[in-house]
């Protein structure tokens, strides 16, 4: 699906085949780019609300559009540098909306390949700037790093996860990703081991069993 929009059609094609196009310089983007993107991502959001089965969580398009516009700049500056270090935080700004199991779902259509861009920056230079502004997303909405080594010490996994929605797909996450990292926080390991009941040698055979 061709738009002519570079924004778009790396939407597009990321969500499609997984891979990304990187332009020779940095596009600006229109408000009509921004609404239809929003637009898109209300559709793809219902497609993904068919496997999580939920009528009561729906697409928060402001933040899908915020972390559309922070994965397609993070990727394109992956190439295009010269000049770009004053507009970082610019480019990257920071979240401003309201985190909820909505905006994290919502962030997660575009957030979901951020790991990916951050491991590519890294091994250009490991001491880009960049890469710590995007692990500071990752860190806010950790459910799309699941996998990436964060710090998340601080989280309260009992209040974090008390929607049972987002605990169901953070969980299944978890074992799609076999993020041991996080699959050994013993909170979350005792869900794990509740859901797995007498299959967890077929979900997760090399998973410790953590005794609090």
């Amino acid at each position: 699906m061709e738009t002519k929009s570079p924004f778009l059609d790396t939407l597009f094609l990321l969500r499609k085949d997984e891979c990304i196009t990187i332009f020779s310089d940095l596009k600006e983007i229109s408000k009509k780019e921004e609404e239809d993107a929003a637009d898109y991502f209300e559709m793809e959001f219902e497609k993904e609300r068919l496997e999580f089965l939920s009528d009561q969580i729906d697409c928060d398009k402001e933040t899908a559009v915020w972390a559309a516009k922070i994965l397609y700049y993070s990727a394109q500056l992956y190439l295009i540098r010269e000049n770009t270090a004053k507009d970082l935080n610019k480019l990257i700004p920071k979240f401003k909306g309201t985190k909820n199991v909505s905006s994290i779902l919502s962030a997660d259509l575009s957030l979901r390949f951020l790991p990916q861009t951050i491991l590519a920056l890294q091994n250009a230079d490991s001491e880009d700037p960049l890469i710590k502004m995007l692990e500071i997303v990752l860190q806010q909405f950790h459910y799309s790093g699941i996998g990436y080594d964060l710090d998340l010490e601080n989280i309260n996994w009992e209040e974090e996860l008390k929607d049972k929605t987002y605990r169901k797909l953070y969980l299944e996450r978890i074992v799609e990703k076999k993020a041991y990292q996080l699959a050994e926080i013993p909170f979350i390991n005792k869900l794990l081991i509740a859901e797995f009941g007498m299959y967890k040698e077929v979900f997760w055979r090399e998973l410790k069993i953590i005794e609090n």
